[in-house]
Formats: C-alpha cells, structure tokens, sequence
C-alpha cells in the first residue's frame, strides 16, 4: 500500500509507518509535538504525512539524548520560522550534525594532545580543508541572513 503526500494516516497505522507505539504518539500529541491535521465523524484522529516527517525528527533528536522538552523547543522554534518540512527537517539534521560535530571535537581535543607534533600536522592537515569548507558553507549562512 503506497502512501501519497495526501494521505491521512489512523492512529495505528501511523504508528505502523513510524515504527512506535499508538501510546507514544498519544503521548506526543498531549505533549503537543504532534497534532491531528483532522477527525473523522466518529472521532477518529487523523494524521497527515507532515506528521510522519515530525516523527521521524523527534526520533533522530532523541537519539542525539535531546529531551522532550528541548525537541519540543526546537520543533517549534523550526515551525515558527517556516512551514515547510522540508527546511524544517534540513535545519533538525544539520542541528543533529553539528551536535555531533561538537561531541566529536572534544572526545578529540585530549586524544590530539597525546600525538607527536609531527602526527597532529598530518592529523590536521586532512581535517582542515573539510573543516574550512564547513566554515565557508556556514559563513554563507550567516551572510545570507545578515543581508536580509
């Protein structure tokens, strides 16, 4: 069964295609991370496809260790700046990324202490040009929203 960009998902079969509990996503919806896009006449929820798209989100930054709390946050700081999924999923995934990227600096920062200096040049050498390559992509960022 093929799911369209139109389609309204039931409760179980969201859970279905997210791969979580009918519990969770009830717990979500409380938490107001997730809402029904509408009810049926027999008061069923119905969740959109966007809604899958949340679930996902809220699954990556929760394996980061965000809490609910801060994936709410972000979720609606993300939703406040514009309402399409695609942005908002880009901008989580980059945030994802340079959490990992700052985990990933300090789990180093001892390890590159205990290298000859010899071996930290060789070590830097290879980091530095995607290291600046990842500055100048975030420099185009910042340029862009400062000129606004």
């Amino acid at each position: 069964m093929g799911i369209t960009s139109g389609s309204l998902f039931r409760i179980g079969e969201l859970a279905k295609a997210a791969r979580i509990s009918e519990r969770t996503i009830d717990y979500y919806t409380k938490l107001g991370l997730i809402s029904p896009e509408k009810r049926t006449l027999k008061n069923y929820r119905l969740y959109s496809n966007e809604t899958l798209s949340t679930l996902e989100r809220i699954n990556q930054l929760k394996q980061e260790k965000y809490t609910l709390d801060e994936i709410k946050e972000r979720l609606d700081r993300w939703k406040s700046v514009s309402d399409d999924t695609e942005m908002t999923e880009k901008l989580t995934k980059l945030e994802i990324q340079m959490k990992q990227l700052e985990r990933d600096v300090k789990e180093l920062n001892p390890l590159l202490s205990e290298l000859k200096p010899s071996q930290a040049r060789e070590v830097l050498a290879n980091i530095l040009p995607k290291g600046a390559a990842c500055i100048e992509s975030i420099q185009i960022l910042l340029n862009h929203f400062t000129s606004m």
